[in-house]
């Protein structure tokens, strides 16, 4: 367990932080903070005072210390320091909306570090294996949990719905096996693993007695988390500054009944559009589908009021958003198609298809090297423009 190659970090730390930037919200809404004196350098301590810190911490989780978390500390105040600036300034809009969902549900408010390391604070993150939003919910168990997803909407990108969804799976879990390091684990890599380690270790139900039968990106999820627990406290002691941001704190909704594109809003209210993105990332290609359901539309509240005085103004153009609703329903249901066509095509040849899971030091040409293949074609097979590939990823090889 001591070894730090034993693990895989979580796939959201292994994001490119420039990759992380160039998303909307990020881009539009955060900026580095001139103001800060610190000095843009790590600081590292003896061991002991990781341990004291992390008790000190007022957590009901339990927060040891081994080489394990050592090393995912070490990630996140050495190579992600940049990242751990965009999460200070992002978590000032997320985090009460965490801390909301899991108080009424009652439980440990340190899990609203969980997105951390889930996506990064990313709303409209998407894992290599699909799941989606800040929660990183697969499309099964949100639906599970309530969350609407179809061509329009994807409500595992709410991050009000998302949270309270995602404190109720926590709550079950918790129903489950009765320890919140279990249950984390269990929310990285599903209940049937967990069980499954379980079960190989002779019945132990303690996550670090499981800890070698976990899959491996399990392993280093716990000691992950109690990284991110750590930096997102202890920031200030290795001499990160938080980003500023600029998105409004205080926000409310208002229930729309008929479709409306985020650019009527923009126009009509003399709003930037978006801002109206960011606040509103469910909503997949800028239209509120009210006439379907009834929709909110999240908005500064100091806007609140400009909105519903000129409804009218913005509805008057609403039979344009519904001719481009139809265009768009038209086109996502040719590209359904088309997307099947190949998918039948593909599976043909996918078959005998065999992967590479990329550790940290690969690279293309050792890999290519492995599989008795050229890096030409591991990159014309993956879709690869570069021979960037990042540990994590999953890399097709025949």
């Amino acid at each position: 367990m001591g070894n730090k190659e034993e693990i895989d970090f979580p796939e959201a730390m292994t994001y490119n932080m420039d990759s992380l930037m160039s998303q909307y919200m990020s881009k539009t809404y955060l900026s580095v903070d001139n103001d800060c004196q610190m000095k843009n350098e790590n600081v590292t301590y003896d061991k002991e005072v990781y341990i004291d810190r992390l008790h000190r911490m007022p957590t009901i989780m339990e927060m040891p210390y081994n080489e394990v978390v050592q090393s995912c500390i070490d990630r996140y105040t050495e190579r992600m320091r940049r990242s751990v600036s965009y999460f200070l300034g992002a978590a000032n809009f997320y985090m009460p909306i965490f801390e909301e969902a899991l108080d009424l549900y009652q439980l440990p408010l340190e899990l609203k570090y969980l997105p951390v390391i889930e996506s990064a604070l990313n709303p409209t993150a998407v894992s290599r294996v699909g799941a989606t939003g800040l929660w990183q919910f697969m499309l099964p168990t949100g639906k599970a949990y309530g969350l609407n997803v179809n061509s329009l909407v994807d409500e595992r990108r709410d991050p009000v719905k998302a949270s309270y969804a995602a404190a109720r799976y926590l709550r079950d879990l918790y129903g489950i096996f009765g320890d919140w390091n279990l249950v984390i684990a269990a929310y990285n890599c599903g209940p049937e693993n967990i069980n499954k380690a379980i079960r190989r270790s002779g019945g132990e139900k303690d996550y670090w007695k499981i800890y070698p039968y976990l899959p491996r990106e399990t392993r280093g999820y716990v000691p992950a988390f109690i990284a991110a627990n750590y930096v997102m406290n202890y920031y200030c002691e290795h001499n990160i500054c938080p980003m500023k941001s600029e998105l409004p704190m205080k926000t409310d909704t208002v229930i729309v009944d008929r479709n409306v594109n985020f650019s009527q809003i923009a126009d009509v209210c003399g709003l930037d559009i978006a801002m109206i993105r960011a606040l509103n990332p469910a909503y997949r290609r800028d239209i509120v589908p009210g006439a379907t359901a009834p929709s909110p539309i999240r908005l500064p509240i100091n806007d609140i009021s400009l909105f519903i005085d000129n409804q009218d103004s913005i509805y008057a153009t609403e039979s344009g958003t519904q001719k481009r609703m139809e265009v768009i329903v038209e086109e996502v249901a040719s590209k359904k198609g088309s997307a099947s066509d190949r998918k039948s095509k593909r599976s043909k040849n996918s078959k005998n298809a065999k992967y590479h899971s990329i550790r940290s030091g690969d690279n293309l040409g050792a890999i290519a090297k492995k599989y008795g293949t050229t890096v030409n074609k591991l990159k014309k097979l993956n879709g690869l423009k570069n021979n960037n590939i990042r540990a994590g990823q999953s890399l097709r090889v025949r």
